[in-house]
C-alpha cells in the first residue's frame, strides 16, 4: 500500500513538472551614440519557432499590437515614432482580417535627443504572441536602456 501511495504521489508531481510557462519572446536591449546629443535606442524581440509577434500597426478588432511607453524624463527627449521592420501581412481566419507580425526576430528602434551626456531611457513595452494553435495573453516587459 505504501508503495502504491508513493508511487502515485511521485507520478502527481513528474505531472506537474510538464507543465511549463509560455514564455516564445525574449526581449533585450542597447543604445547606440550618433552624435554628441543624439542616440538610437534597440529594442530586440528574439522570438521562439512558430510564434507571431504581433506590429505596432494593427487595425481594431485585431490581436494587440505592440506598444512601446518610454517614461518622460529631462534628460533626453523621444525624435519621431519607434520604427520598426518590414512585417509578414497575412490574412489571419481567427482575426477575420489581415494582420502584420514578425517571425524568428524583431528590431525596433527609437531615436533620441540628449539633453545630458549620459541616461537610462526607461518604459513599458505590451505585446501579443500567437502561434498556429492559440494566443496567450498579452504581456508587458520594464526596460531600462543606459546611453553613455
Amino acid at each position: 500500500m505504501k508503495k502504491l501511495i508513493f508511487s502515485s504521489a511521485l507520478l502527481f508531481f513528474c505531472a506537474l513538472g510538464y507543465g511549463q510557462i509560455l514564455d516564445p519572446v525574449k526581449w533585450s536591449y542597447a543604445a547606440k551614440k550618433v552624435s554628441k546629443d543624439e542616440a538610437v535606442l534597440f529594442l530586440k524581440a528574439d522570438i521562439d519557432a512558430g510564434w507571431h509577434l504581433y506590429s505596432q500597426h494593427v487595425d481594431e478588432g485585431g490581436p494587440v499590437k505592440t506598444t512601446f511607453a518610454f517614461a518622460p524624463s529631462g534628460q533626453y527627449e523621444l525624435v519621431g515614432k519607434t520604427a520598426e521592420p518590414q512585417p509578414i501581412k497575412k490574412y489571419e481566419e481567427v482575426f477575420g482580417m489581415e494582420v502584420a507580425y514578425f517571425e524568428k526576430q524583431a528590431v525596433f528602434q527609437q531615436r533620441i535627443k540628449l539633453k545630458a551626456g549620459q541616461t537610462v531611457v526607461k518604459g513599458t513595452v505590451e505585446y501579443m504572441v500567437c502561434d498556429d494553435q492559440q494566443c496567450l495573453p498579452p504581456d508587458e516587459r520594464t526596460f531600462a536602456i543606459t546611453v553613455k
